[in-house]
């Protein structure tokens, strides 16, 4: 009689028992059976977002001198980000290997400059092709979620003396505890010619790494990035804090603030503070 009763309790509270959600790095990188889907699926990699207005406290309209002596730059832009992953190989090697492809598409557009045509004002584009080793380790109270080595090349697509490329070896080291994941970030310039270098010293303005970490609760997302080129005497920095929060079934509101330098290819060595509102695909964050 007491089994049927237990039995019984236990059919009832089911409905109200709900499965451990699998955490952010998990779903965003599928490190587990549950969260395994189709290969060659686009699916989210960084914030998609959209923010229709933005201030910056100091545009860089001296880079653009040099080919029209008469521009000028509106504080106010509008700012959208597009990124989407793309996995190639699965279980690779007979090991717990992922090859994936990643898109990341950042826009500066002077869309308030009517007078101008409201032109864009730069494109930043970035491809990578990345290994993602599934990990499990403790450091720290942490719990090692990744390992991931991959190669990017980054360029704003321009012609001269506007353009700007180069390519990295990167490495990305993924932790979480609890609601808040922490994502470690070194690399590597690779791949250029010293004579013909479009963006010279941009290791000695962003460094060789970054660190970010993302903090969620109930559909709040909080993110911090921390970039120094740990250079006392030509210090170099940069900070990016933004905040993600529900509005409608899959759209959220964003709020996002930069100050440093590095912002876009176009002003890696021009120091930036900007402050910005708009939307963000809630299933993407």
């Amino acid at each position: 009689m007491r089994s049927r009763s237990a039995w019984l309790l236990l059919l009832l509270l089911a409905p109200l028992v709900r499965a451990a959600e699998p955490s952010y790095f998990t779903r965003l990188w599928e490190l587990d059976e549950a969260t395994r889907r189709v290969k060659f699926a686009f699916t989210p990699y960084r914030t998609t977002y959209i923010m229709p207005f933005t201030s910056n406290s100091s545009p860089n309209s001296e880079v653009f001198r040099e080919a029209d002596p008469e521009r000028t730059l509106m504080r106010s832009e509008a700012v959208f980000q597009l990124s989407i992953k793309a996995k190639l190989g699965q279980d690779m090697f007979g090991g717990p290997v992922d090859l994936w492809l990643g898109y990341t598409q950042k826009a500066f557009w002077q869309l308030y400059d009517i007078d101008g045509s409201a032109p864009f004002r730069t494109i930043d584009h970035e491809a990578e092709l990345i290994a993602s080793v599934r990990t499990r380790f403790r450091l720290l109270g942490f719990d090692g979620r990744f390992l991931q080595v991959g190669l990017s090349h980054q360029s704003n697509g321009q012609a001269r003396p506007l353009s700007r490329n180069w390519n990295r070896l990167v490495a990305n080291l993924g932790l979480e505890r609890g609601p808040f994941s922490l994502l470690v970030t070194g690399w590597v310039r690779v791949l250029f010619d010293p004579g013909d270098n479009e963006t010279p010293g941009i290791t000695r303005q962003l460094g060789y790494g970054q660190v970010q970490g993302f903090w969620f609760h109930k559909r709040h997302r909080v993110g911090l990035m921390v970039r120094d080129n740990l250079n006392f005497r030509f210090n170099r920095a940069a900070l990016q804090a933004d905040w993600s929060f529900p509005l409608f079934a899959r759209i959220g509101g964003f709020v996002q603030g930069y100050f440093g330098y590095g912002e876009s290819l176009l002003d890696f060595d021009h120091r930036v503070g900007r402050i910005g509102v708009g939307i963000v695909l809630a299933d993407w964050y």
